[in-house]
């Protein structure tokens, strides 16, 4: 049940609006709504198997039952850790080449040797003395000194790095990084702020993006007073709109957000979470709304009909509302577009009710298309007034028809803001990044077309794609691909392997288990040092402290 870690492998009988957080397997933050029917494809990727419990993920909401089908070093997390056990490093451009010095100096001195040795046994010197002689300038070739050289330099310059706040676990690596030709870099987390934002508010015709500069400029989390959202000057038109589908994202909600050192985290599903930041950024504060419409009931999530219900009563007066409701009694509806769309018939407009017609249903259809193809999560709000009896016992059936369509949140994890000129910067260097994520194809391309990795056009190759492939195939395949998807822990080795066997010198970044045997394949690993896991960083070569 909720709150609990999996403690095995499941195969589930059983899942009662069960959703699993699973990145420590897949390295994704959004939680996976689970169920028990068989799958279509036997040979879905691991982030696809929604019918599967793992071990060592958690479980957000719900409860299921399962049966155990793997356990240890068998369950997909143990598969990992024999992963990061059995990874072969290879040795650093300075350590190849100190080698071979060292290889050639022990032949030069050997050669040198014989030589001065055989030339005085000819002049006649005693064989005691020439063997002396050869064996002392066999040891004088030999730069004793070089070791201590080498590595006072490579502290130096791990003490520049660490300026720059990127602490060296390995000092071979302060050379590496100076070989690196290509970056394999993590989505979630590290080109990413792995934290669900909402980007887009949809209400009536209208659409509002929230970029960085009104997020910076909107009010601290936990502030009470500051410039609202609401009151940005091209907003103050679709004020009361956009107010409703705030106080709808943040009413029927059941995460809870708390400041712990210094950030803000997330108590229950990322999107709520997303929605309540919302709210709280528009002015219209959950802790405020809340008492003046309490939640007396409520139609929990369900995963089929993708959607949930609470249900309000009005202790306040109408105009102590961020809008203005009459009614006393309020359902407010949040759930997939679609799904809303089929259970309403009307749309509220800046305070007037009209009937849905087609042209608006294909409207939201078609933006909702366009969200998603950019790789946001679409979810829509809609409300009712309700009577008695259905806020004492209410059933989808009864409460959730004829409703007043609000608008939609399109919702992503954005990229950091300086990934874009970082990526930039790697192109000048001739240092080709690529992005390996198990998250979907299209969130992949629309982060990677994001932040210049690709451009739209580009395809994307997916772990069902690379399943089949040989280590011969995948080496050419590897050429010209520029994001891969779906792909597991498994896959992100052979990726690295084969970008190796090519010549490349390549570095992998990620802050996830699930990242952590390609981070130790890598030429040089580089983990996150405040979002990372500590397997991750146990792998790495070099940690970023700042996530920069």
């Amino acid at each position: 049940e909720a709150g609990n870690v999996v403690p095995a492998d499941l195969r589930l009988i059983e899942a009662n609006n069960l959703r699993i957080q699973e990145a420590a397997l897949t390295g994704e933050s959004e939680g996976v709504a689970k169920i028990t029917d068989a799958l279509d494809k036997p040979d879905a990727p691991l982030g696809d198997r929604r019918n599967m419990g793992y071990m060592g993920t958690t479980i957000e909401v719900g409860r299921g039952l399962g049966v155990v089908t793997a356990i240890g070093m068998q369950a997909e997390l143990g598969k990992i850790a024999t992963m990061l056990q059995s990874v072969q490093n290879e040795a650093t451009p300075l350590q190849q080449r100190l080698d071979k010095l060292g290889k050639w100096l022990a032949l030069a001195g050997v050669a040198i040797a014989l030589v001065i040795m055989g030339l005085g046994l000819l002049r006649g010197e005693a064989l005691s003395d020439m063997l002396l002689t050869a064996v002392s300038v066999a040891v004088a070739i030999i730069p004793e000194g070089l070791p201590a050289v080498v590595t006072f330099t490579l502290a130096l310059g791990a003490r520049r790095m660490l300026r720059r706040n990127a602490l060296i676990r390995k000092l071979p690596a302060v050379e590496t990084l100076g070989s690196v030709t290509t970056i394999c870099s993590d989505k979630t987390g590290t080109l990413t702020e792995n934290r669900m934002t909402v980007v887009v508010l949809d209400i009536a015709g209208h659409r509002v993006e929230i970029d960085e500069a009104i997020r910076e400029n909107a009010p601290a989390f936990l502030e009470e007073e500051g410039s609202s959202l609401l009151e940005q000057p091209d907003q103050a038109e679709q004020a009361k709109a956009l107010a409703l589908l705030l106080m709808g994202g943040a009413l029927c909600n059941d995460a809870e957000v708390e400041q712990r050192d210094g950030r803000l985290q997330t108590l229950g599903d990322p999107t709520e979470g997303a929605l309540l930041v919302a709210g709280k950024q528009g002015g219209v504060h959950r802790s405020k709304v809340l008492p003046l419409l309490p939640r007396i009931s409520e139609i929990p999530f369900d995963s089929e009909h993708k959607r949930m219900t609470t249900i309000h009563r009005r202790e306040a007066t109408p105009d102590a509302l961020p809008v203005p409701l009459e009614e006393e009694l309020i359902a407010f509806t949040k759930g997939a577009v679609d799904s809303l769309m089929e259970r309403s018939t009307h749309v509220w407009d800046s305070g007037n009710i009209t009937a849905m017609d087609e042209a608006y249903r294909r409207r939201v259809d078609e933006a909702n298309g366009e969200m998603a193809a950019n790789g946001m999560r679409v979810l829509g709000v809609a409300y009712r007034p309700v009577d008695d009896t259905m806020a004492k016992a209410p059933t989808a059936d009864t409460v959730e028809r004829d409703l007043i369509f609000i608008g939609f949140f399109g919702i992503i994890d954005p990229p950091r803001g300086e990934v874009r000129d970082a990526v930039t910067v790697c192109r000048q260097a001739g240092i080709r990044p690529v992005m390996i994520t198990g998250d979907h194809p299209g969130t992949a391309k629309a982060i990677a077309s994001r932040v210049g990795i690709i451009n739209k056009d580009t395809t994307v190759l997916t772990g069902r794609e690379l399943e089949h492939r040989s280590p011969e195939e995948l080496t050419q395949l590897v050429e010209h691909t520029r994001v891969y998807a779906r792909i597991t822990p498994t896959q992100k080795i052979a990726i690295v392997k084969a970008l190796q066997n090519r010549g490349e010198f390549v570095a992998m970044t990620g802050d996830g288990v699930n990242d952590a045997p390609a981070l130790n394949q890598a030429n040089i690993g580089i983990a996150m040092g405040q979002t990372g896991t500590d397997v991750a960083r146990e792998a790495s070569d070099m940690i970023l402290l700042d996530d920069n």
